[in-house]
């Protein structure tokens, strides 16, 4: 399963590059408000952190509208992917880039025929969000495992990418599921590196090696 990370702050990314764990980055205007700086900006130098697709999202939602301010946003570099909403004129925008050889990320997905409606589209990337799925008495693992049998039913390339991502158990069932990305906010990427046993294995080699009295180099 790919790893991207859901953020627009570069000082983050570029930590978790460094991990040689980090294969795409997810925005959106949330996240591009939170950042404070330049959409265009942050954009082009995350693109420039990180050689997987970057997602960034267009605001219009009329098809034209999206169209114009696409067209601005996949000149900014080779790696971006035009995220569009999962509405009918996002969805017309999504067939046109995507005909176009352009990477499209189709978000705000809440069932699965709507994931069903992003494929048919030519989505690179379908996003569905457990996390809000979760929050409002619905089960978003179902739902991922729904996209997940229906895409392989009928050989769809869209890949699915699973974000509103709360937790290390949302990573856990969205691969055991077999989704094909997970995008999450950097707490939950690290708390991935979190067990208590590995804490306390740590300090008791250390303690041992103390006792040596020896070093290394």
């Amino acid at each position: 399963m790919k790893f991207f990370v859901d953020t627009a702050d570069t000082a983050e990314i570029t930590e978790l590059a460094a991990t040689g764990l980090l294969d795409g980055v997810t925005t959106n205007p949330s996240l591009i408000q939170k950042a404070g700086r330049d959409f265009i900006e942050v954009v082009r130098e995350i693109c420039g952190i990180v050689p997987g697709p970057v997602s960034a999202e267009v605001v219009a939602l009329d098809h034209d509208g999206m169209m114009r301010e696409a067209e601005i946003l996949r000149k900014v570099a080779d790696n971006v992917c035009i995220k569009v909403p999962l509405t009918i004129d996002g969805l017309k925008t999504c067939k046109a880039l995507s005909s176009d050889g352009t990477m499209v990320n189709v978000t705000l997905c809440f069932s699965a025929n709507q994931a069903l409606l992003a494929a048919k589209a030519g989505a690179s990337f379908i996003s569905p969000f457990v996390g809000r799925h979760d929050d409002v008495g619905f089960d978003g693992m179902q739902l991922i495992a729904d996209i997940r049998t229906i895409y392989d039913n009928y050989d769809f390339g869209t890949e699915i990418l699973v974000a509103s991502v709360r937790h290390p158990v949302h990573v856990l069932e969205s691969a055991k599921i077999g989704a094909d990305v997970m995008t999450a906010p950097p707490a939950v990427i690290r708390a991935l590196f979190n067990h208590p046993l590995t804490e306390k294995g740590i300090q008791g080699f250390l303690a041992d090696w103390a006792k040596t009295g020896q070093k290394i180099g």
